[in-house]
């Protein structure tokens, strides 16, 4: 048995499956510009936060994503969604 398989990994929150909750594990605030990561402080979306992708923008690829955190529903581009590590959760 591997065990690495059983482990989740961190997916990018760009990429987590649609209505597939998951909690946010790192995020590379070194990508971000100051404002994007205040933002995103503002927002509450710090490690341990649970969120979930709910939408994709189909706009050449690279249009916005809407997620939920919390009970908030936010736009985020796709570069910040990019930037969010997310653990899926396993009773999902």
């Amino acid at each position: 048995m591997n065990v690495a398989a059983a482990i989740p990994q961190p997916v990018r929150l760009a990429t987590l499956p649609r209505l597939e909750p998951g909690t946010v594990s790192a995020v590379d605030w070194h990508l971000l510009s100051e404002p994007e990561g205040r933002r995103l402080r503002e927002l509450g979306l710090d490690e341990g936060v649970e969120v979930e992708l709910l939408h994709r923008s189909s706009f050449l690829g690279r249009g916005p994503v809407a997620c939920r955190i919390g009970r908030m529903t936010v736009a985020l581009r796709r570069h910040v969604a990019a930037a969010i590590h997310v653990l899926p959760n396993p009773a999902s």
